[in-house]
C-alpha cells in the first residue's frame, strides 16, 4: 500500500523518540488544497487509531495510519526523506498523481 524508505523510517523513529512517543506512528493523509487540488499531510499519531476505520500499515518498522478517503489516493506511494541545500524534509512519491506543483506538496489526479 504505502512504503517508507529506510532513511525516512530512521527520521520518523528519531522524531517519535524525541517526542517521547516511540510506540506512536505517523498519520499520512490527503486533503483538498494546494495549487494543484490536493495536498499531502503528515503528523504524529499519538493515540491508537480505530482499526475498523483507519488502515494501519507497517513499513521498515514504522507504523503508518491512513484514513479511508486518503487510501485511494495513496496506493503505491512512497514516503521518503531528502536532505539538500534548501533543507531537509519528508516527500511523498505518488504514482497516482497526474501532475504536481513546483513545490512538490500538492498534486492532481
Amino acid at each position: 500500500m504505502i512504503n517508507v524508505t529506510s532513511i525516512a523510517a530512521e527520521k520518523i523513529s528519531e522524531l517519535l523518540s524525541d517526542e517521547g512517543k516511540p510506540s506512536a506512528g505517523l498519520r499520512v493523509f490527503v486533503q483538498g488544497g494546494g495549487c494543484s487540488g490536493f495536498q499531502y499531510g503528515l503528523m504524529i499519531e499519538e493515540g491508537e487509531p480505530t482499526a475498523d476505520v483507519d488502515r494501519i500499515v507497517e513499513s521498515n518498522g514504522v507504523r503508518l495510519f491512513v484514513d479511508p478517503i486518503s487510501v485511494r489516493y495513496l496506493k503505491g506511494a512512497e514516503v521518503d526523506f531528502v536532505d539538500n541545500l534548501s533543507g531537509g524534509g519528508f516527500t511523498i512519491k505518488n504514482p497516482n498523481a497526474k501532475s504536481t506543483c513546483g513545490c512538490g506538496s500538492s498534486f492532481s489526479v
